[in-house]
């Protein structure tokens, strides 16, 4: 079994979403927000690090995934959000975890099969495939959306390396 903790960055809110993968079978652990509550950015990001800290050793993940920062229209949201991501990560390589980074338009793919997908049918996706009976948060979603992309990917790439022949090392 392996253990995928999915984080979607932001300066203000960071969502997180824990899955556990056994096989084919994806099973929700937990989700939810971390709220940052300072207003200066330094103690945002030291709030970031250490919620995220927490939830690693709370969890024990075997792997993290996040979103890529996207430039949308404002630079200075996208370097916060940057910052953000950056405490984040630096958080999980301090214990040891891998990191894997998603697009968004690739996370959208992965789970709604359209990359323009927007946040309720991302939620509505993310409830369904993990039989959720409630549809999560949006931030939370988004996060465990980021999870089950890995999952995806990964489980997708493990078959791929499957079936290489030995003609060359080409795909049959």
């Amino acid at each position: 079994m392996t253990r995928i903790f999915g984080i979607d960055p932001g300066s203000r809110i960071t969502g997180y979403g824990i899955i556990e993968v056994d096989g084919a079978q994806q099973i929700y652990i937990a989700s939810g927000c971390v709220r940052i509550e300072a207003e200066a950015l330094p103690e945002r990001l030291k709030q970031i690090f250490d919620a995220i800290t927490e939830l690693v050793s709370t969890y024990r993940p075997d792997a993290m995934a996040i979103e890529q920062v996207f430039m949308h229209r404002n630079a200075d949201s996208a370097l916060k959000l940057g910052q953000a991501r950056g405490a984040a990560i630096c958080a999980c390589v301090a214990q040891s975890l891998s990191v894997n980074e998603y697009a968004p338009r690739e996370i959208k793919q992965a789970i709604v099969g359209r990359g323009g997908a927007d946040k309720t049918q991302v939620q509505h996706m993310v409830r369904a495939l993990l039989k959720l009976s409630d549809v999560p948060q949006a931030d939370a979603a988004d996060a465990l959306a980021v999870a089950l992309c890995h999952s995806n990917t990964s489980q997708g790439l493990a078959r791929l390396s499957g079936v290489r022949g030995k003609r060359g090392g080409r795909l049959r």
